[in-house]
């Protein structure tokens, strides 16, 4: 077998100290050395005969040492990796291995650390020996010490302040974990393969950068020297299984009239804009008011960095680029909302609005385009039409108040807002629409609002999803051509009844 026979020459390079090199003793820029072999990679396997070993003839032989376990040697857990780790580098040919399959890679790097551990004459116990092998496996072909977080679904964000620090969410509560890297030049390494996934780049000359993981997940990248502790990684994870409104039901995000109401407002072609603060569940909401978009429908997404999992047929997804070393090529977000009028779009979504690209935004919400989306970071929804109406100020525009007033008006139709409670739980709290305008003022009114009653002996907070008492709310005749009337006097019939 290809990955028996490279082990093989391990052990008989090994056995008699001619052609394998020692380890030599970690030094801080050891870790640079680190494979660019990408996770997944799909490369089909070479030949039999190809070999995976690089046995090095310059190297001096390998000196027999007497068997004796690490605590007896004082080295601690990322000392010996370390020196695995080197003299694995050393003795495999990484243009082979990237030819491989991900689990023939995996077995190839096992067989031959098994080999080097004997060789070395390292004692380690079977669990330590397992942990090694893996932690060995997951540096060289996917994410380092971040993959056990990454296949763990109920953490939320991983946070990584340098090499020595790293702190998880889960269920809402921060913690410290005892996941370690090497030193900062590994830490640096896994954010470099992270984001030239992307086509992106991070180092001192781009100390910034925004990616994303292959499932979507949300990656920030601050590298020194802005950094000043090493490198800082953030990584907002999606989960493997996507949420559905019916699944938030569950987790008491939004009752099940409210649920209604919301499937109601993607189906009808609402414009929809979702507020929130900062891990509020803004965008995981927009995801699931998208399953609502019919299947026929051209839908086209912008994004800083690309997160939406959109299930219909016919999705064009676009992401924005940064500048490259000459400060040339930048396609900003404001670019994609307006090459989007061209391509024939039935629904314009924006995962983030962020600046001046809200004023093409309504521009096209108000062209034909009805039931676009976009998220928009305010702590209510009278502030979320505020801050469109400052980030259309900072784009230049010189409009007079009231006329900028009448485009939002004109162009919003609902506005959804999310909150992350003290509690760490996330709630819908304000379904709310946009009526009209009174002299210069934007008149607004709440369909369902989240009601806190309190707090449980755990410190959870007890609350409820009610309705305001709209008998028919300003989208009522959209429902209507839609055929959704009945359903939606029923969903808010529903919770007038369980408020009162």
């Amino acid at each position: 077998m290809f990955g028996r026979r490279g082990s093989e020459t391990i052990a008989r390079n090994g056995s008699d100290g001619s052609d394998l090199a020692a380890a030599p003793a970690p030094t801080p820029g050891a870790s640079s050395a680190e494979p660019a072999v990408m996770s997944g990679a799909s490369a089909p396997a070479g030949p039999s005969d190809a070999p995976v070993m690089r046995p090095s003839v310059d190297a001096p032989p390998l000196a027999a040492e007497p068997r004796k376990s690490t605590r007896e040697r004082g080295d601690s857990y990322y000392d010996t990796k370390s020196q695995v780790f080197t003299a694995l580098i050393d003795s495999i040919d990484l243009s082979q291995l990237a030819k491989l399959e991900p689990d023939s890679a995996r077995e190839e790097i096992r067989d031959i650390v098994n080999d080097i551990i004997a060789i070395k004459n390292l004692v380690m116990s079977i669990s330590e020996q397992e942990e090694l092998l893996e932690d060995i496996c997951n540096d060289v072909l996917g994410y380092g010490p971040l993959e056990p977080l990454l296949a763990r679904d109920e953490i939320a964000d991983i946070m990584v302040n340098g090499a020595r620090k790293v702190y998880i969410e889960v269920d809402g509560k921060v913690e410290n974990t005892a996941v370690r890297f090497r030193d900062n030049q590994q830490l640096l390494n896994i954010c470099q393969r992270i984001v030239s996934q992307v086509g992106r780049r991070v180092d001192e000359s781009s100390p910034i950068c925004d990616a994303r993981l292959p499932d979507g997940s949300r990656v920030n990248v601050i590298a020194p020297p802005l950094a000043i502790d090493g490198t800082a990684l953030t990584i907002r994870k999606f989960k493997k299984d996507k949420l559905t409104l019916d699944q938030l039901v569950k987790y008491g995000s939004i009752s099940p009239a409210g649920a209604e109401v919301l499937k109601i407002i993607g189906r009808v072609r609402c414009n929809v804009v979702i507020s929130g603060g900062t891990g509020s569940g803004k965008t995981t909401l927009l995801n699931c008011l998208t399953n609502y978009i019919d299947r026929d429908e051209r839908v086209i997404t912008c994004e800083d960095s690309a997160e939406l999992q959109l299930q219909q047929p016919h999705v064009v997804r676009l992401e924005t680029r940064p500048p490259n070393l000459e400060g040339e090529g930048e396609i900003t977000m404001r670019d994609l909302v307006k090459n989007c009028l061209r391509m024939r779009p039935e629904r314009i979504i924006v995962g983030e609005v962020r600046g001046p690209e809200v004023f093409d935004l309504l521009q096209a919400m108000n062209t034909g385009h009805d039931g676009s989306m976009g998220t928009i970071h305010s702590n209510s929804p009278r502030e979320c039409l505020n801050r469109m109406e400052s980030m259309i100020a900072m784009g230049g525009f010189q409009l007079p108040q009231k006329t900028v007033r009448e485009i939002i008006v004109g162009s919003i139709d609902v506005i959804i807002q999310a909150a992350r409670l003290r509690d760490g739980t996330r709630r819908i709290t304000h379904v709310t629409e946009v009526i009209g305008m009174e002299g210069d003022v934007i008149v607004t009114q709440d369909l369902v609002v989240y009601n806190m009653q309190g707090e449980d002996q755990g410190g959870k907070i007890i609350g409820e999803h009610v309705s305001t008492g709209i008998g028919r709310p300003a989208f009522w005749d959209r429902a209507r051509y839609y055929g959704e009337e009945a359903r939606l006097a029923n969903a808010l019939e529903t919770m007038e009844r369980q408020a009162g």
